[in-house]
């Protein structure tokens, strides 16, 4: 129920994703330690601040400290500039879990800020395990971004995952079936998109819930709407939601929508609790055979791990 063609850049500089603020996690810049999420920084070197060569860029990430997404969340860092190489980024970079190094990879893409050139994601083979404590390490502040291109910051990331909550959604089924931590929890009736607005294939995770989101028809559709939607959880940038369909008589039985997830009132208000940030949601049987790209929202999981490891826009080798 909303146009697949709707830009969301600005509202992720303006709104945060509603639950998760652009965070420069704890970072270090110069020789005083500050942090975005902390007053406890302690300044890491007595030497004076000095002007890196070249031109700064400047990092920061999506996630905050101390707070807890969905096991399909990737790590996110956004550049503020493009930078053409990833090599000491790469080197530089660490992610634990658990105590232990993460088998993952970075992937380059184009920023989905209007404030950043460019963005990494850091994810594994397979989701995050849940309940499990993750460090980000990115100790970059002088090191090289490319020619003409020196990093101007350092910084730290501390966050968690909470349960491994996962959905299957069967357009032909017409249901969303949740686990958490591998245990049925529900089986909700859903109406997909129709054949002429079908919804996407493929895997997305969790980006932000708002109740209630404000939704409108494209320029020239007939019939026109513009209302307000109780109960969305949004799963990309272009448009597709989870939400409260409260006109579909045909939840459970058709697939009538304009391309999201229509629930029920009373499941889509459960679901809008039960949703994490970060969750991921699978989507078969849809009517299409055009996949979630990797750049709607976070389609990072619809990419196989040889794409992944390439390293998207700037490919490098190695961590």
């Amino acid at each position: 129920m909303w146009e697949k063609r709707r830009a969301w850049a600005a509202g992720l500089v303006a709104a945060g994703l509603v639950l998760a603020a652009c965070q420069d996690g704890s970072s270090h810049s110069g020789a005083a330690a500050t942090s975005a999420s902390s007053s406890s920084a302690a300044p890491t070197s007595s030497a004076a601040p000095t002007t890196p060569p070249g031109d700064p860029v400047h990092v920061s990430t999506f996630e905050a400290d101390g707070k807890t997404y969905g096991v399909g969340m990737p790590v996110i860092v956004y550049f503020s500039k493009k930078i053409t190489d990833a090599s000491a980024f790469r080197k530089a970079a660490t992610v634990t879990v658990n105590g232990q190094k993460a088998d993952g990879a970075w992937y380059f893409e184009h920023s989905q800020r209007d404030n950043a050139a460019l963005e990494a994601h850091f994810r594994m083979q397979q989701y995050w395990p849940g309940h499990a404590s993750i460090h980000v390490d990115l100790p970059l502040e002088g090191k090289t971004a490319g020619t003409g291109l020196t990093f101007d910051n350092s910084l730290t990331l501390d966050m968690a995952t909470g349960a491994a909550q996962v959905s299957q959604v069967d357009g032909n089924a017409h249901t969303m079936t949740i686990t958490s931590d591998g245990a049925p929890v529900k089986t909700l009736e859903v109406s997909l998109g129709k054949a002429t607005t079908p919804t996407y294939l493929g895997t997305a995770v969790v980006m932000a819930k708002s109740n209630p989101e404000e939704m409108k028809s494209d320029p020239g559709e007939t019939p026109a709407y513009d209302i307000e939607v109780p109960w969305s959880v949004r799963v990309t940038n272009s448009g597709e939601f989870i939400h409260d369909a409260y006109w579909n008589g045909s939840i459970g039985t058709q697939n009538l929508s304009h391309g999201c997830t229509n629930l029920s009132p009373a499941d889509a208000e459960w679901y809008y609790g039960f949703a994490q940030i970060g969750d991921p949601v699978t989507w078969t049987n849809t009517g299409t055979g055009t996949v979630i790209p990797v750049e709607d929202g976070w389609g990072d999981w619809n990419l196989d791990w040889a794409t992944w490891s390439q390293g998207g826009l700037v490919p490098t080798t190695g961590n």
